[in-house]
C-alpha cells in the first residue's frame, strides 16, 4: 500500500541542513534547489520507525499475531542480519516530505521565499542570571506551514492491523526537527490517502 500524509505544523521548526551563514547565523534550515524548505525521507523514516518501535512494545501482540507485526515491521524499515553481517534494506519509500507544488509554484513565481524564515536568538544565562560570553546562537526556522509526503510500498499484512500500527504511528508523532524541547517543531501527521492493490481510502 501507498500512504499519502501530510504534516501541520503548529509552530516555527527547524531541520537542519549542517550548514551555517558564518557570523550571522550558526544553523540553515535544509533547502531544495528553489530555496524552499522540506523534510527529507530519511528523517520522516527515523521518526516512524522510533514511534512503530514504542507501539510495538506495549501493544498486547501475542503469538503468530506478533510475529507477523515484527515480521512486516522489519519488511518495512529493513534490520541488521546478524548471521550475514549487512543490513537488509526496508521495502518502504518514503519520500521528501514539501510544501503543495500549487504552493510551490506561486512561491517561486513571486519570489516570496524569504517569507517562509526567520531568526531566533538564544544565550545561556550563568548561575548569576548573566548571559555567558560567546554563548549567542541564531538559528533559521521556517514559519508554520504544511507539507505533504508519502509513503511507498508498505506490506500489509493480515486483517489491516499492520495499516492500522502505521497509521496510529504517524498520529503518535508530535514534535519534528531540532530544539524540540524549546517549542519548536509542534506538529501532527494525518492521512489524506491510503492506496493499495484492492482500494483507495480517502481520508
Amino acid at each position: 500500500m501507498d500512504i499519502h500524509y501530510k504534516i501541520d505544523f503548529f509552530s516555527d521548526w527547524h531541520c537542519g541542513s549542517g550548514l551555517s551563514a558564518g557570523a550571522d547565523v550558526d544553523a540553515l534550515v535544509i533547502k531544495d534547489d528553489c530555496g524552499l524548505p522540506f523534510i527529507p525521507g530519511k528523517t520522516i523514516k527515523g521518526l516512524v520507525r522510533e514511534a512503530m518501535e514504542d507501539l510495538l512494545s506495549y501493544k498486547s501482540f501475542k503469538g503468530e499475531e506478533k510475529e507477523e507485526m515484527y515480521s512486516l515491521f522489519k519488511k518495512t524499515f529493513g534490520f541488521f542480519n546478524g548471521e550475514r553481517g549487512e543490513m537488509i534494506k526496508g521495502q518502504a519509500f518514503f519520500t521528501n516530505a514539501e510544501l503543495k507544488d500549487d504552493e510551490r509554484k506561486a512561491i517561486v513565481a513571486d519570489k516570496l521565499q524569504a517569507f517562509m524564515y526567520r531568526r531566533l536568538s538564544s544565550t545561556a544565562i550563568d548561575a548569576d542570571g548573566v548571559a555567558k560570553q560567546n554563548s549567542l546562537r541564531r538559528i533559521e526556522v521556517v514559519v508554520p506551514c504544511t507539507l505533504e509526503g508519502r509513503i511507498l510500498d508498505v506490506p500489509e499484512g493480515k486483517d489491516g492491523n499492520f495499516r492500522k500500527l502505521m497509521e496510529e504511528a504517524l498520529s503518535y508523532i508530535k514534535r519534528l526537527g531540532q530544539n524540540r524541547n524549546r517549542g519548536l517543531g509542534r506538529c501532527a501527521f494525518s492521512i489524506m490517502a491510503i492506496t493499495g492493490s484492492e482500494k483507495i481510502t480517502e481520508k
